[in-house]
């Protein structure tokens, strides 16, 4: 994927496919890192599918061999030095936080998330989307 805000739509995706009536997006940034926090309240993972998540060759879709979206997502940021964790999120969904490290020339760049984001209301109009970006001087972990 080319930028942050594809993922952004690909994660989004797999949290509509899993029912998520509720997806909150929040990207966090300073001068040296970016950091990318998706929750919803869809249906959720068990701890195995938790721990196989970010696995290329495990996905939870019937019919298909790979699940690429969050195994893309864990390369980009690992490419920075930063990293992927998917956790359960508190309404039984998931949470999934990314981090990026600007510094490194593999960071790729946010991208356009206002268009994104319009994608993402228009084709599902009764998903509740929420979305911030903060900029903020210093540490934001």
């Amino acid at each position: 994927m080319e930028d942050i805000s594809l993922h952004i739509l690909d994660i989004a995706e797999n949290s509509l496919n899993a029912g998520a009536k509720n997806i909150q997006i929040r990207l966090k940034e300073n001068n040296d890192e970016i950091i990318l926090k998706i929750e919803d309240d869809g249906k959720g993972m068990t701890q195995e599918q938790l721990e196989k998540a970010s696995d290329p060759f495990f996905t939870t879709k019937n019919g298909k061999k790979f699940g690429l979206g969050l195994s893309f997502l864990a390369q980009a940021a690992e490419e920075t030095g930063g990293s992927l964790k998917i956790e359960r999120g508190a309404e039984n969904g998931i949470c999934i936080t990314a981090r990026f490290y600007k510094n490194n020339i593999d960071m790729k760049p946010i991208g356009d998330i206002e268009k994104t984001m319009r994608v993402l209301t228009a084709t599902h109009p009764k998903v509740n989307f929420s979305f911030d970006h903060l900029v903020e001087e210093g540490d934001i972990a």
